[in-house]
């Protein structure tokens, strides 16, 4: 592979940020930060633009939303997985994992057959792909169809990142049957009789859980795949996820269960869009009042690839976080959580997933993006 240099930019590593710094990239790599010597590297000016490391989204279900943008039409999944791939590339996001419900019906896309599906698809496109494409099965714990299709997944190597769901009505994002309901009714158009159902089979399989939660948590582990709980409401629900030895909290309800699980040793996700928007879509905790706190140590996408990188440039507008602190929580620190040692910062030695930020307008958007030190994506916001 070719050297790169990249001068001229505004460098964020983890606890500084360099002014008009440079960057040299062999094989891949970052070799070096202000290099004596460039001998032989093809030269890129970035004309003062900030230059952070790619960012590293833990959660994003938008892809369902690609392969089925109204309820029940469907496009191919090759075309689906090819228009994520380029808007995550668009967005800044260079290492996405695709979060996938395994929930039999009654969240995501059709059914455990169709979502593993989705799953090969991925797989099957990185080849072609601007970034790197990872798989987020999300398992609704009272699905007993899900587990022998994830335990299939994770022995081909096709599973990444494994959450634990449970959207059982009267705790976690649906405090209590009619909120439930309604959700499916209005996302999934459900009808009554289909609702009762879904109900009833899900409250049984409530009873059986545990042992399948514990058997999918045993076979992940032995894999090296990081476990997420999601929606935890509870002191008591941080316990039982730390007794099943679960690292990550997604989404934690309130900021009694965020700090909590971070005392517990757990890493906490939470969503970009939130920030934005300054409030959570189901009235759970502000993400913001999480920062404030100092118990968030991660973003992610949720439901909005480019949420992310906005939201992160305006954390030091509406914190105390200092503009390195803030690009953490969507690189290293999601990199750390996810196990991925490789990437997440800019150092010498860490792959060079790269991207360039310009400022149209004073609205922060990723301007160039490169993967594993190749020129993947490139918009140019000046007009002069």
């Amino acid at each position: 592979m070719s050297k790169l240099y990249l001068k001229n930019a505004r460098i964020i590593l983890a606890d500084e940020v360099i002014e008009n710094g440079t960057i040299l990239v062999e094989d891949g790599v970052i070799a070096a930060i202000n290099p004596a010597s460039v001998a032989g590297a093809i030269e890129v000016d970035l004309k003062g633009k900030t230059l952070m490391p790619g960012m590293i989204d833990l959660h994003c279900d938008a892809l369902e939303k690609e392969v089925e943008p109204r309820p029940g039409v469907h496009f191919p999944m090759d075309f689906a997985v090819a228009q994520a791939d380029k808007r995550n590339a668009a967005a800044g996001i260079t290492t996405v994992y695709h979060a996938l419900s395994f929930a039999n019906e009654e969240l995501g896309i059709r059914s455990n057959e169709m979502a593993a599906e989705l799953v090969r698809a991925v797989h099957a496109w990185q080849p072609h792909a601007l970034v790197e494409n990872l798989v987020h099965c999300r398992y609704e714990v009272t699905d007993e169809s899900g587990l022998p299709v994830l335990l299939e997944l994770i022995e081909q190597r096709q599973m990444h990142l494994l959450s634990l769901m449970d959207h059982t009505p009267g705790q976690g994002q649906f405090k209590n049957m009619a909120a439930y309901r309604d959700y499916l009714k209005r996302t999934y158009r459900k009808s009554d009789e289909e609702l009762d159902e879904i109900v009833s089979r899900k409250q049984e399989a409530a009873g059986t859980a545990l042992g399948r939660i514990e058997t999918l948590i045993d076979r992940a582990h032995a894999c090296g795949i990081s476990v997420a709980s999601h929606d935890d409401d509870s002191t008591e629900r941080v316990d039982t996820m730390v007794a099943l030895h679960v690292q990550i909290s997604e989404f934690p309800i309130n900021l009694e269960t965020a700090s909590y699980a971070r005392e517990k040793g757990m890493s906490t996700i939470m969503g970009a869009p939130n920030i934005l928007r300054g409030k959570s879509q189901s009235g759970s905790m502000r993400a913001i009042d999480g920062i404030h706190a100092g118990v968030v140590d991660c973003l992610c996408a949720d439901y909005s690839p480019a949420a992310l990188i906005v939201a992160l440039f305006r954390l030091p507008e509406l914190s105390d976080l200092s503009l390195a602190d803030a690009v953490k929580l969507v690189t290293l620190n999601p990199a750390k959580a996810a196990g991925l040692s490789d990437r997440g910062e800019i150092a010498v030695g860490k792959r060079a997933d790269l991207i360039a930020v310009d400022f149209p307008g004073g609205l922060p958007q990723v301007s160039s993006v490169w993967v594993h030190g190749v020129h993947a994506y490139q918009s140019s916001y000046d007009h002069g």
